[in-house]
């Protein structure tokens, strides 16, 4: 039978007939098989008596291992099972990171939050904010502990070096703790050889630390400091699973402030390191980072479980290990031993976490993350301190409690930082306020660099303008963290034996600009000779305030009256009530009919049953315009399909790829933002290219009447550190910049068959009648530009084409610089240029190297970039380089007011957010839809209960300019 080449016969298969061998040796066989059986019980016999023989004569076998070393394991065994209880505060005779030589500090005439309610005030009644208040007293620092806080204290009763602060009234609270942040390990600004945020090595890496990583010479460290934050968790970033171990600091560095020593270790907040921290994270980030199809896992959230899962199960065989060696060396003695203690460096930091020595802090978003991580604290028993960015965790409190462990995770937050990736685009600025509701703990952090950290107790500001209670949002930055980090007994309080770590506010702390007078770490005081803005000192608020009520509802109505309105916006002529009655201002078909006392229309309503609303100290304004941001042209930042795109080569039109009636366009109406200019991206997010677009927020669509209002409002370029991504180096940006300028201005004039090219724009812009605008930050791409404005003016006054234009040949181009991070140190030459600044963002803290020399604000800097472009009379607007900040648009113009000295006037603060946009453009403000009511269309306005320059203001109703019918909030 023949078979294929390659293939095996099949079992049927039979050999071929032959000679029969079996039989002719079968007794042949027999005889030998009987004679290898008997030699073989004979050499077994033979075998098994020489081992009996021999036996006694044999010495044990003792493993040659070394005893010292062996009773150093069981002295690690009593470490092993031993938990770290939280560092002991009252008692101490000196802080453990006191520096001998320093003074003694009496802090007089404060107002003082202690961070707990008064004696006596039971758990209920403390939740509920019952027990609270600021006390005046005097504060007493010694050996870098707080000695005593009462009133009166007698400094002739002091040690006679005693150094005495005048707080003059001003109010008083424990130092800020951020309990998230990069400081440090993701140091500013950022350049590829300062980041060592996450080792992408491997996705499980428990084994690194944060602190091998820490850039003590990082200014952000400083700069974070000058916001009143004294204490800081470094945590690795979240591109792994799990990161690593994270450190807490405080923000003392060196000897300029008052330390002996330069280094990492000095930092330490413990220098006992009494607990440890791990950093772990969930979602999108580690499988986006490590996920490849067939090769790495995680590819999805089902593989990041796994992850957790078989790196947890690694430490747990190395825990049970540990414990078998340590009872059998307990039991019966090192020498009973055959192996040394079983120790892995890799595994150790979980090992760690099993036997509940490390403070777990997880980063999940998402309620799918949330409740997998918490099976897997219920199935290898563990518990976690906190989860962060938790933006889901309000919609899932019963799952938080589920987590092992004596107390629920907190929630570690943004204020109302969202939409930047899929995971983030559900949460909620109420977050906070439903967590507390619900017994959970909300904390405020930055994640510094995505948000600066000198402004964190801004986020629990806002918070209690959101509806936290006034204690927990001051509990949220202070006694929160400082209790889940484990020095709830040093930190977080202004009590006697807790660490001497201060701030003296010029403001309340959760007001809009709150900046510290001085700041002290250990009892030091860390500014020579701090800057003080020139605020009226205030009382502090007694009783504490109530927090803000959420508005419940938006219903559309075409008439409908407000009384008690305090002032008026909504002309260039501020109207202001006076008596305390206030304002009346009627909408009637969705319009502005009456503001002022309005007697016929409030008679006529009661007769009618329209509907009135009465405020306490309502507010009445233009609405907000938000420019630079991708509102309209973007829903989630990071997710591709749902952005309108853009790219280095791409010249293209705002409107062409405008897409509204989306989520972040109906909450910027909410906030009172009715209007938004926004260019196509040039490469990412706060990058422009082509031309902008200005549409209203509530249109459902670009055709709707009134929905855009400058199909092209100006042509943008970015001349940012992202240009070099598209033409190699900033020269030849701003080279090309100048030659596609001058080759328009050179060019014989004629009708473009494509009215939409770039070059077509150019000549619009040439002609002045389209804004220039440059999104760009250093002074010196800022000091090139007004060259190539020089230069191109020059050519335009010079030219044929443009010699009869006498807007064109007298003004030139009309530049506008966004960004501007740098323009104060312009500011001289760019007012006498005529170029305006949108500042994007308002506060720079020089993320970027041509932000490196933004000015950060008091006690620091003698002012931000506003102060001295208003100063120098620059036209300024405030810009939004990210689309979240549509809620904040009315608060960060507070802070131009309320930090500007008187400067900036509520009016003027308004404007920046509002009309100057628009003179900046050189664009006149639209109608309300068409109405040919000018500036002042009384279709389009805000209406706020409280002022919108601060926390709390409440928006009540929005004409939205689009449609016949007001939004009313109720």
């Amino acid at each position: 039978m023949e078979y294929e080449k390659g293939e095996l016969p099949p079992y049927s298969a039979v050999a071929t007939a032959g000679p029969d061998w079996r039989r002719r040796w079968s007794v042949r066989r027999s005889r030998g098989a009987k004679f290898f059986v008997l030699a073989c019980l004979l050499f077994i016999v033979y075998a098994q008596w020489r081992q009996i023989e021999s036996h006694p004569k044999r010495s044990p076998i003792i493993p040659k291992l070394s005893i010292e070393r062996l009773t150093e394991g069981l002295r690690t065994c009593y470490q092993l099972r031993s938990k770290p209880q939280d560092p002991i505060g009252w008692g101490r005779e000196r802080n453990a990171r006191y520096v001998d030589g320093h003074k003694p500090t009496l802090i007089k005439n404060a107002a003082v939050w202690v961070g707990e309610p008064a004696e006596g005030t039971s758990a209920e009644d403390a939740r509920a904010g019952k027990g609270y208040s600021w006390i005046h007293a005097d504060v007493f620092l010694e050996y870098g502990l707080i000695k005593e806080v009462r009133k009166g204290i007698d400094a002739a009763s002091l040690p006679s070096d005693t150094i005495v602060w005048d707080a003059k009234g001003r109010q008083l609270t424990t130092g800020i703790i951020d309990m998230h942040t990069h400081a440090g390990v993701d140091s500013l600004p950022e350049l590829n050889g300062n980041d060592d945020t996450n080792e992408l090595g491997s996705n499980i890496t428990p084994f690194v630390r944060s602190i091998d990583g820490i850039n003590i010479f990082d200014h952000q460290i400083q700069v974070i400091k000058s916001g009143g934050v004294t204490t800081s968790l470094v945590l690795p970033g979240s591109g792994n699973n799990i990161g690593g171990e994270a450190f807490v600091i405080k923000h003392a560095v060196g000897k300029a402030d008052g330390r002996n020593e330069t280094s990492i270790a000095d930092l330490l907040a413990d220098p006992d390191r009494t607990w440890r921290y791990i950093k772990m994270a969930c979602g999108e980030n580690p499988k986006r980072v490590y996920g490849r199809a067939g090769e790495q896992s995680p590819f999805s959230r089902l593989g990041e479980s796994w992850e957790f899962r078989r790196a947890f199960e690694q430490a747990a065989k190395l825990v049970r290990a540990q414990d078998d060696w340590c009872s059998v060396a307990e039991s019966a003695g090192v020498e009973a031993l055959d192996s040394y203690l079983p120790l892995d460096l890799e595994w150790e930091t979980l090992g760690a976490v099993l036997r509940g020595q490390v403070h777990v802090n997880t980063h999940c978003y998402t309620a799918t993350d949330l409740e997998a991580f918490v099976d897997h604290t219920n199935e290898f028993k563990f518990a976690v301190r906190a989860f962060h960015h938790a933006h889901q965790t309000y919609l899932v409190p019963e799952v938080l409690k589920r987590a092992w462990g004596d107390s629920p995770p907190a929630s570690a937050l943004f204020a109302d930082n969202m939409w930047f990736k899929a995971e983030a685009y559900i949460g909620s600025e109420y977050a906070g306020k439903i967590l507390y509701e619900n017994g959970l703990t909300p904390i405020y952090v930055s994640d510094n660099p995505v948000l600066n950290a000198q402004h964190v107790v801004f986020e629990a500001g806002k918070a209690f303008g959101y509806g936290l209670p006034y204690h927990a949002a001051l509990a949220s930055v202070t006694t929160a963290p400082a209790e889940r980090l484990g020095f709830g007994e040093r930190l977080g309080k202004v009590k006697p034996g807790f660490d001497a770590d201060i701030v003296v506010w010029d403001s309340d702390p959760l007001s809009v600009g709150a900046t510290p007078a001085q700041v002290w770490i250990d009892g030091t005081a860390q500014f020579d000779n701090p800057i003080e803005l020139d605020k009226p000192i205030t009382p502090a608020p007694s009783p504490i305030p109530e927090a803000p009520e959420a508005a419940a509802e938006a219903i559309t109505v075409s008439e409908v009256i407000f009384t008690g309105v305090s002032k008026s916006f909504l002309s260039s002529e501020v109207r202001q009530s006076d008596d305390s009655q206030g304002l009346t201002v009627v909408i009637s078909g969705g319009k502005i009919t009456c503001v002022g006392t309005c007697a016929t229309e409030l008679e006529s309503a009661s007769k009618s049953g329209t509907r009135v609303v009465e405020l306490r100290n309502g507010y009445l304004t233009r609405p907000f315009t938000v420019f630079g941001s991708l509102l309209g042209l973007n829903a989630i930042d990071a997710e591709s399909d749902t952005d309108n795109g853009g790219g280095p080569e791409i010249f293209s039109r705002g409107i062409d790829g405008l897409a509204l009636d989306t989520k972040k366009l109906h909450y910027a109406l909410q906030y009172g933002v009715t209007r938004a200019i926004s260019a196509p991206k040039y490469s990412e997010a706060g990058t422009h290219q082509g031309t902008s677009v200005g549409f209203r927020t509530g249109a459902r669509h670009a055709l709707e009447a009134g929905g855009v209002f400058a199909d092209d409002v100006a042509v943008h370029y970015t001349l940012n550190l992202k240009a070099k991504s598209g033409s190699t180096s900033i020269s030849n940006a701003v080279g090309s910049l100048r030659r596609k300028l001058l080759e328009v201005v050179g060019a014989a004039e004629s009708a473009a068959a494509d009215p939409f090219t770039e070059a077509a724009f150019l000549r619009r812009v040439v002609a002045g009648e389209l804004a220039l605008a440059v999104t760009v930050h250093s002074a010196d791409t800022i000091a090139a530009l007004l060259q190539v404005k020089k230069v191109v003016d020059a050519a335009i006054a010079a030219s044929p084409a443009f010699g009869d234009n006498a807007s064109a040949s007298a003004r030139g181009i009309s530049l506008v610089i966004i960004g501007g991070a740098e323009s104060p140190l312009l500011a001289a030459e760019l007012a006498a240029a005529g170029v305006g600044v949108v500042l994007s963002p308002l506060l720079s803290y020089g993320t970027s190297w041509d932000q490196q020399r933004a000015l950060t604000g008091a006690p620091l800097t003698n002012g931000t970039a506003v102060d001295r472009l208003v100063a120098a009379g620059v036209g300024v607007a405030i810009g939004a380089e990210e689309d979240w900040v549509v809620r904040d648009i009315g608060l960060l113009a507070g802070i131009a007011h309320r930090n500007s000295g008187g400067a900036i006037s509520e009016a003027d603060a308004l404007d920046l957010v509002s009309a100057n946009v628009y003179a900046i453009l050189g664009l006149k403000e639209p109608d309300a839809a068409g109405s040919g009511e000018g500036s002042l269309a009384p279709r389009e306005f805000v209406v706020f209960e409280g002022s919108p320059l601060e926390v709390g203001a409440r928006v009540r109703a929005v004409g939205s300019g689009v449609g016949e019918e007001a939004t009313l909030f109720v």
